[in-house]
């Protein structure tokens, strides 16, 4: 089914869907962060910087995750944001014929 076809409620359904998802790569982007400067400051009061070593592992994986989730769903903010921009999105992809 494409866009041209598509009843106004399963656009609705894929602007949440396409919103939630973005939503949680910015938690998952958010955890990342915090974890990671607590790593950060411990790596550091202790002397070594072994901080570093998960911070790049985990930064693979969140990009890889950011990578995905942008491709399938094209860009992002707060959740209603997003849930806006996905309807405006969906319904100009709509036939108008």
């Amino acid at each position: 089914m494409n866009a041209c076809t598509m009843e106004p409620d399963r656009i609705e359904r894929l602007a949440r869907r396409n919103a939630a998802i973005r939503m949680g790569w910015y938690i998952h982007a958010v955890v990342y962060i915090t974890v990671n400067l607590f790593l950060a400051l411990l790596s550091a009061m202790s002397g070594r910087h072994w901080a570093v070593f998960p911070a790049f592992g985990w930064g693979i994986g969140l990009a890889v995750h950011g990578a995905v989730v942008f491709m399938l769903t094209g860009g992002g903010g707060l959740l209603e944001r997003l849930v806006a921009q996905e309807r405006r999105r969906l319904a100009a992809r709509r036939d108008p014929w």
